[in-house]
């Protein structure tokens, strides 16, 4: 259970960070500490629950484009998340034509989410 609590800050913290570097052109929906903590949640679970099926299925472009599909897997759970978080009012929006800026926070959480991983939890 302690592992939870600290992947969830780590999140909140990545999505902090990927949000800040980004901010023009990512837009929180409430700027506060707990909408972090919520999100920093809300992208744990997409993480636990549906990028293991987003991977089986994109099996065979992760295959054909060498690993490189993962990124566009990963970018698409990121939009996912900010999706869910606008549903409970703590979520971020990307205008459509930056997508790319959903690409570059993807980027960011991941590296930062890793790096805090391996620091403060540890392997599992």
């Amino acid at each position: 259970m302690k592992h939870f609590f600290w992947k969830v800050l780590i999140n909140a913290g990545a999505l902090y960070l990927a949000i800040w570097l980004l901010r023009p052109n990512i837009v929180m929906q409430e700027n506060a500490w707990y909408a972090y903590i919520v999100l920093g949640l809300i992208f744990g679970l997409v993480n636990t629950l549906i990028k293991p099926i987003v991977m089986f299925v994109s099996c065979p472009l992760i295959l054909l484009t060498l690993g490189l599909g993962t990124l566009l897997v990963n970018t698409v759970l990121f939009l996912l998340t900010g999706w869910l978080g606008t549903v409970v009012n703590s979520g971020f929006v990307i205008p459509e034509n930056s997508l790319w800026y959903a690409f570059l926070g993807a980027l960011i959480v991941s590296f930062v989410s890793f790096i805090g991983n391996r620091i403060f939890v540890g392997k599992d």
